[in-house]
């Protein structure tokens, strides 16, 4: 019997060649998001950074939705209030999955509800199925969203689109999230694995070093917090770093470079 409990499923990690799959695994609470989960994925997120090899992340959820968010539950009266406390666990673990050096991609199984809104937008890329929906409910719920996330919304999605989806709290299809720039393509689900992984293989045969300072400057111009002597001092190295000379060299012999 079902007593409304969720049951234990937390985030899997899977390992293959230059790829990390991590995959949301409650899929019969359509991957609804526990505190133990957010921690699990904060660990995972470590775990993959950890692993030079690793030059791709893929994010994605079991069942027929993606993620219906974090658990409604635990949102009143769960997160910091007082200034100057820490960010909630959830907050902390999608801006840490933005701030990954790797590139990540979010491989929408299904319909993505509440926070995971935020958390397949803090993914680089967003392939879904042409059957996904998406929800933000945060005005429907009297809750304010967090501004971080407030803030990727409108950097990503710009302002009318981020002002919609967030005071209108009205469901959107797969065609209008591809519209509006959330997706970046829609596919039906047999070939959704394929798109994931042609995307998956570019991004892998990349150079890593030049990626990770690019997505960093990229983010952090985003967010208006751009460190242009960082990101100077970064495309500097990058002309006398070992990447330079391998790929120069792979475009003078047209062969895949081997970074």
């Amino acid at each position: 019997m079902n007593d409304g409990t969720v049951t234990a499923g937390r985030p899997v990690l899977e390992l293959e060649d230059a790829r990390a799959t991590i995959r949301l695994s409650r899929p019969k609470q359509l991957n609804r998001l526990q505190e133990e989960d957010l921690r699990e994925l904060l660990t995972l997120f470590d775990v993959v950074e950890s692993k030079p090899a690793i030059r791709v992340l893929v994010l994605t959820g079991e069942g027929r939705a993606f993620s219906a968010g974090y658990d409604l539950s635990l949102v009143a009266g769960s997160a910091a209030t007082e200034q100057g406390q820490p960010k909630s666990a959830f907050e902390a673990a999608v801006n840490r999955l933005e701030d990954l050096s790797m590139p990540t991609i979010c491989r929408l199984n299904g319909g993505v509800y509440g926070g995971a809104t935020d958390l397949a937008l803090a993914c680089d890329f967003r392939i879904g199925v042409d059957t996904a929906e998406m929800f933000m409910p945060a005005a429907r719920l009297g809750l304010h969203y967090y501004k971080s996330g407030i803030k990727r919304y409108v950097s990503r999605l710009g302002l009318d689109n981020a002002k919609m989806l967030f005071l209108t709290a009205q469901k959107i299809s797969a065609q209008e999230m591809l519209r509006i720039g959330y997706l970046n393509s829609i596919v039906p689900a047999e070939r959704l694995d394929a798109a994931v992984d042609r995307l998956a293989e570019i991004l892998a045969c990349n150079a890593p070093k030049a990626m990770a300072g690019m997505k960093r400057a990229l983010n952090e111009f985003a967010r208006g917090e751009l460190d242009e002597a960082a990101a100077d001092q970064r495309s500097r190295d990058s002309l006398r770093d070992n990447e330079l000379i391998e790929g120069l060299a792979a475009f003078t012999q047209k062969r895949r470079p081997r970074f």
